[in-house]
This record gives structure tokens, sequence and C-alpha cells, in this order.
């Protein structure tokens, strides 16, 4: 075990510790039930506190567990494709063990039934508290960006079935991808609207709209939404760059309205910076762009994630991985992602960005999307989910909720 335990049960880590207001060189982050007690220099530990001796050699980088609100499968299983929660576990329990503790379940376009029933499914997993949300990406899209998804089951804005995935959802409905062009999206009674009156939050993704309409979507989302929001008063860009209109100097498009509002402080963009998605440049011009408190690392991960190379769904999509890329059978669009959210992570830090913002970026960020306030951060009174990591920044052991899930070898 790399903690210490005391006699009450009380887990102690020592190491290169990353907090909200900083990188400890030498922190302690200590544990006790499901909650986090205490965190800070090790050298300031209050009295009482078992202090376990330094480690030689380079200390161990201990960071909040990870928050992955864009992910559509892993371990062999897909969320839109599997029959019931139980083989959805085999998705969750895949990228657990690699330090994602909290974890939205990404469905694609579907015909209404399949995304009512799947949400339906998905809220029981939600309820055992193994996923902390549910994500819709669709079906209202723009089928001339539909990437990896099925273009002959898009369709019109409906608040109808926003309002029904929200009640099938028990409360767990969290974010919903829509392009703002696509008719009964934008304005009043539709989809949008809809979103932030049952707490999903309104994300901006497969679309072809200008700059001025991806302007007036999310000034119509930060609207509906209000200041705080149900869980966040900040829209989302789903995998910006991917699945929208490209930048360009003489039609910017959705990527630099998305970008200037991240600027303000008034969105956040989601990047699969997983080394297939985008390229290092383009990360890490993002981040000076926009700063990690606007950033959502995400892995957008299928099915294939921890699995060998080969045939895939991808909900009505058939997909074919060759070397960890992941593109549909009939043709070359990127069908999601292999990687787990600590590989984004890695990449991430090898594209130039310090470890801290990555970090943010992994965690805080994406738990402010959801409104979560006690995940995301290693600060006492918030949920014990930590991840210890080598000088790699490779696991060497998962912590959920104080309980031990993947141990140091």
């Amino acid at each position: 075990m790399i903690a210490s335990q005391t006699p009450s049960g009380a887990l102690t880590y020592r190491g290169r510790v990353v907090t909200p207001g900083g990188v400890l060189d030498d922190g302690l982050v200590v544990l006790e039930g499901e909650r986090i007690a205490w965190v800070g220099a090790a050298e300031a530990a209050p009295q009482g506190i078992d202090v376990p001796p330094a480690a030689p050699g380079p200390r161990a980088t201990i960071v909040p567990g990870l928050v992955d609100i864009h992910c559509h499968g892993g371990g062999g299983a897909g969320f839109p494709d599997v029959a019931d929660a139980q083989a959805a576990r085999t998705a969750v329990a895949e990228h657990l063990a690699h330090g994602t503790t909290s974890l939205v379940a990404s469905l694609v376009t579907a015909d209404a039934e399949t995304l009512v029933r799947r949400t339906a499914m998905l809220a029981e997993l939600a309820a055992a508290g193994e996923i902390v949300g549910i994500h819709l990406e669709g079906p209202f899209l723009s089928r001339a960006r539909c990437g990896a998804q099925d273009p002959a089951l898009m369709q019109a804005g409906s608040a109808a079935l926003v309002r029904e995935v929200a009640r099938v959802g028990g409360g767990w409905f969290a974010t919903m991808t829509i392009a703002p062009e696509v008719p009964g999206v934008l304005g009043a009674g539709g989809a949008l609207e809809a979103l932030a009156e049952v707490g999903a939050v309104p994300s901006i993704g497969h679309t072809d709209g200008s700059a001025e309409l991806t302007e007036e979507a999310l000034v119509a989302a930060r609207r509906a939404l209000g200041a705080e929001g149900t869980r966040s008063g900040r829209p989302t860009a789903t995998h910006l760059f991917n699945g929208m209109r490209a930048l360009h100097h003489r039609d910017p498009g959705p990527v630099a309205a998305c970008l200037a509002a991240a600027a303000r402080g008034e969105a956040v963009v989601e990047l699969v910076a997983d080394g297939v998605h985008l390229s290092p440049a383009t990360v890490r011009t993002v981040f000076d762009l926009v700063g990690p408190g606007s950033v959502a690392l995400v892995t957008d991960a299928m099915a294939a994630a921890g699995m060998p190379d080969g045939r895939y769904d991808l909900g009505s999509m058939q997909v074919r991985v060759v070397d960890g890329v992941a593109r549909l059978a009939d043709g070359d669009a990127i069908a999601g992602g292999t990687a787990h959210l600590l590989d984004v992570v890695r990449s991430t830090v090898a594209a130039g960005v310090p470890v801290a913002h990555a970090i943010e970026a992994a965690t805080a960020t994406p738990a402010s999307v959801l409104g979560r306030t006690d995940i995301g951060a290693l600060a006492a009174g918030l949920r014990a989910d930590v991840l210890v990591l080598d000088d790699d920044l490779r696991p060497l052991e998962v912590v959920r909720g104080g309980r031990v899930v993947v141990p140091s070898a």
C-alpha cells in the first residue's frame, strides 16, 4: 500500500499533491471514511495526523479522481448498445480502473424510443452511484456535420423529447449536444430552452452553423440557464473542432464563437486531446487562450477503449479500430476515442500544458459543468476520490469514495 493507515482506518497519502491552490511539492492527503479530512504541506500537518515517511526516489503525484463528462463506453461495452445496466458496468469499471472516478455515460443519435429506453437504463446506474450523469449526443444535430453518427436518424429539435428523456432520467440527464441551426432548437419553446428547464446543460456541437448563430445560441443558453443554472450557468462545446465547421479567417464558424465565450468565462469547451482528434499545438493553444478553468478534457471513448483492434458498434454505426484509432467501417470519419481520461491527461502534458492545468481540466472544470462541488479537487470535506500517479503519470492507486478500488502493486 502507498498510504499509511491509522488504527482508526484513516488513510494518509504523502507526495506531490495537486490542489486547487497549487502544487504542494511535499504534501499530505488524509482520508477518513468517504471524505477528505485534511490536505496540506507535510510539515504543517496538525497534531494527531500520522505522517508517513517520505518515500525514497521521486515522489508520487497525488491528484483528484478524474471526471469524464463525455464517454460512450469501454472495455468492449458501449452505452448506446448494451442491453442492461449490468453490461454497462463493464464500461464503467474499465475507466474506473484507470482513474476516472466520476463518469458521464454518453448516448449517440438514435430514434426517440431507443434514446428513452437507454436513458432509463443508465438512470439505474446513476441512482446506484456508478455514474454521475447522462449525456445525449444528438439527435438534434446537423446532417452536414454528422461525423460518426447516422444522419438518417437526426431530427428537428423537440422540447417534448427533451422532457421525456428528463422524466425517465430521474434527474441524471446532465447535458445534450445540439446544433443551433437545426429547426426547433433555438427560439421560444425550443429544445434549448427545454434543456435548461429540465436542468440539463446545452452543448454546442455537430454543427455547420455560423459564428453569429453560435453566438446567439450561447447567449440564449446562458439566459435560459440563469446565473447559476441547475447544474452550471455555462453552456459547453462538444469536442471543440471535431464535428463542426472548421475555423477560417473569413468564415470563423462555431469554433471562434465558442473559444471567445470560453475566454470570457461564459462557456466550457471540451477537448479530445488524445493525440488523434487534435494536434498538440491545437491543444496547447486552446489552453493558452482560455485557461484550464474553461477547458474540459474528455475521452469521447467508445467500446474499444482498453480493447484490441477490431470491429465494434457505436449505436447504429459499425466501427473499425486500427492501431488504436476508431473510424467508421464505411468511410474515414473518426468514430470516438479509445483512450482513458488519464491517457488524455498525459497527451495534454506532452503537448506542453502544465500538469496542474491538465489535471484541473480533467477534474474541477468538468465537475463544475455538472454542478458538483463535492468532487473534482483535493480539499477537506470533498468526496475521497484520489488518484496516485507515478513519475510518468500512470496510475499506482485509485480511490473512490474512500475505497481503494485499484490497490498499489
